[in-house]
Formats: structure tokens, C-alpha cells, sequence
């Protein structure tokens, strides 16, 4: 049934169930939401609802319930951005999301017979897809600037206004000056 799409994730088969996916959910969504603030705004409910679908599409017939799609989204979605932003902030999250959760890879093919495999790989790749759909949300941080790329921009600002000033208060010089008339001799 369809409303199974929506409520899984909310759905747990024991405490145990539970416990085992709120420490990703609060590490990831938490990464998520400091590193990309706009972007995981529209990613999550993209993969909530993506990661039911794709299960839905690809699940065989059995219980696939609680919210492991989500935080296998989760962890695709901060990895890919990191990839794709490649900047040091978004490479830095990635590389703490995989370290914390790289095994979550291993989780999308088929292991156990209790564990829904599909949900987990509908989850990643509702995840790879959110990151390349809302990449651009967030702007990126401004690009430092290193002290000797300060000192040549302030070298060429002083000389364009010397230049300036020169071109001013300086009269040309004579081989600059046009001819108006020519003596005849």
C-alpha cells in the first residue's frame, strides 16, 4: 500500500530497531542541516518520500519499515555534496560522514534476509539524487585569499593609480606630443 511510502520511516520492528537508527538520523540529519542549511531543506523530504518509492518499486514481497532509508540517504546526500561542492567545508563534512557511517555502503546489497536491502538502496540513491538536484541551494563560502595574492593585488591597484595620477598632473613627453606643422625648408 502506497501510505507505507510515507509512514515507514516513522515505523520501527522493536526498540532496538529504533535505537539503532537514531544515532545516524541525529549525526547526518545534524551535518546536513549545519553544512547545507537551504539544500537539506527540499533533500530530506526528497528522500523520505523517494527512498519509500524506490522501495516500493524495487522491495520484494516483506516488511520494510523504519527510517535506515533515510539515514542511508542522508549519508549518500552529505558524501556526494562534498564531492560535487568540492570545497574544503563540504569535503571536510563528507569525509566525517564517511568515517562515521562509510559501512552504510556495504548495507545497500543484499546480506541478510530480515534486513530490506532495498530500502537501503533506495534511500542512496534517493540521496545521490537529492545531492545532485539541490547542489545549488547553498552558496558557496567566499574563496580565501592568501597574503601574496593580497600583495599583488594591492601592488597592480597602486600602479594603476599612479598611472593614473601620472596621466593627470604629468605633461606627455615630447615624442608623444603630435607635429602640427611641419617647417618648410
Amino acid at each position: 500500500c502506497l501510505i507505507g511510502v510515507v509512514t515507514a520511516p516513522l515505523i520501527h520492528g522493536s526498540y532496538s530497531h529504533l535505537l539503532a537508527n537514531s544515532p545516524p538520523l541525529l549525526i547526518l540529519g545534524t551535518l546536513s542541516l549545519y553544512t547545507y542549511p537551504r539544500a537539506s531543506r527540499w533533500a530530506i523530504p526528497t528522500i523520505w518520500v523517494l527512498s519509500g518509492l524506490g522501495t516500493w518499486l524495487i522491495g520484494r514481497h516483506s516488511s520494510h519499515l523504519g527510517a535506515s532509508g533515510l539515514a542511508h540517504g542522508l549519508m549518500f546526500f552529505v558524501a556526494v555534496l562534498g564531492i560535487l561542492r568540492w570545497e574544503p567545508r563540504s569535503i571536510a563534512t563528507a569525509l566525517v560522514a564517511f568515517l562515521l557511517y562509510g559501512g552504510m555502503v556495504t548495507t545497500i546489497f543484499p546480506r541478510e534476509e530480515s534486513v530490506s536491502f532495498e530500502y537501503h538502496l533506495a534511500g542512496a540513491v534517493a540521496g545521490v539524487l537529492a545531492a545532485i538536484l539541490w547542489r545549488r541551494r547553498d552558496p558557496l563560502p567566499p574563496r580565501k585569499k592568501y597574503s601574496w595574492e593580497l600583495e599583488e593585488e594591492l601592488a597592480e591597484q597602486a600602479e594603476r593609480a599612479s598611472e593614473f595620477e601620472r596621466s593627470q598632473f604629468e605633461p606627455p613627453r615630447p615624442d608623444e606630443v603630435p607635429v602640427l606643422w611641419h617647417r618648410e625648408s
